[in-house]
C-alpha cells in the first residue's frame, strides 16, 4: 500500500481533490480486488471521478458488493475558460455563463441510478469553482477540427480554484429530497421541470433515476407524458 499521495499522471483537478479531500492516515493508489482505489480510509474506499461516472461502472459494482465505498464527483458551480495561445501563454480567460448544481448529479447517474440503493455505497456531490484551460486544436489531413462546436479550441486540462460545498446521498430519500414539495401528484416530467426551475431534459433523467431507483412509480399517461407518483415505503 502507498501511504503518500500519488499524483503521477494524473489531471491536475483530480489531483487536487484527492489532496483537498485527504485526511491524516489516508493510504492513497492502493490496489483492491484488482482495481485500483484513489483513497482508502480504514475500511472506507474513495474514489473521486471528474468525467463521465458510466467509465467507473465496472469498477464501483465489483468494489461495492465487498467494501464500503464513497463515490466523489466534482460539479461546477463557477468555471472560468482560460485560452492558451503560441507557448502557453494565457491570451484571455473569462467566467463561463455555465452554472452547475447539485441536481445535475441526475445527467451522471443514469449510468448506474439503482447503486445509489445499495447499503455499501454513497455519492459525495462537490461544487466548485474551477478553471478549464484550452489550447487550439490544429487541423486534420481534411483541414477540419474535431472540437468545431468551440472553433477548433478544445479542453486540455480543468484546475480547482475553490470547494463551495459538498452533498451526500446515501440512499433513495436523499435522491427524492430533490422533488420540490410544491410539486404535484401525479406528475409529469413537464410538471418537475415547471416547478424546479430545472431544464427539462435533467427532470427526464431525474425522473428515470428515481424511477429506477423504486423511488416512484409510473401511474398511467397525460397525453404523451408518463406519469409519475412517489412510492409507498
Amino acid at each position: 500500500m502507498t501511504s503518500a499521495i500519488g499524483t503521477l499522471n494524473e489531471k491536475p483537478l483530480h489531483a487536487a481533490l484527492k489532496e483537498w479531500y485527504a485526511q491524516p492516515g489516508d493510504q492513497f493508489e492502493v490496489s483492491v480486488d484488482g482495481f485500483v482505489a484513489d483513497i482508502v480510509r480504514g475500511d472506507l474506499l474513495i474514489e473521486i471521478q471528474t468525467r463521465h461516472l458510466v467509465a467507473l461502472k465496472r469498477k464501483l459494482h465489483r468494489l461495492v458488493e465487498d467494501h464500503p465505498l464513497r463515490l466523489v464527483y466534482p460539479i461546477a458551480a463557477e468555471k472560468w475558460i482560460v485560452r492558451l495561445g503560441e507557448d502557453d501563454a494565457i491570451i484571455g480567460r473569462r467566467r463561463s455563463p455555465r452554472r452547475g448544481a447539485v441536481e445535475h448529479i441526475f445527467a451522471e447517474l443514469v449510468s448506474f441510478p439503482g447503486l445509489l440503493c445499495h447499503p455499501n455505497f454513497t455519492l459525495e456531490v462537490l461544487l466548485i469553482r474551477e478553471e478549464e484551460f484550452r489550447h487550439r486544436e490544429e487541423a486534420g489531413p481534411d483541414g477540419r477540427r474535431r472540437n468545431w462546436r468551440r472553433k477548433g479550441w478544445a479542453t486540455r486540462e480543468r484546475r480547482l480554484l475553490e470547494v463551495v460545498s459538498r452533498h451526500v446521498l446515501a440512499g433513495t430519500a436523499d435522491a427524492l429530497a430533490f422533488l420540490p414539495a410544491a410539486l404535484p401528484s401525479p406528475f409529469t416530467t413537464n410538471d418537475l421541470s415547471a416547478v424546479s426551475g430545472q431544464p427539462l431534459w435533467l427532470s427526464q433523467k431525474m425522473a428515470y433515476c428515481l424511477r429506477e431507483m423504486g423511488a416512484l412509480t409510473v401511474v398511467g399517461k397525460r397525453g404523451r407524458s408518463t406519469l409519475f407518483v412517489r412510492s409507498e415505503a
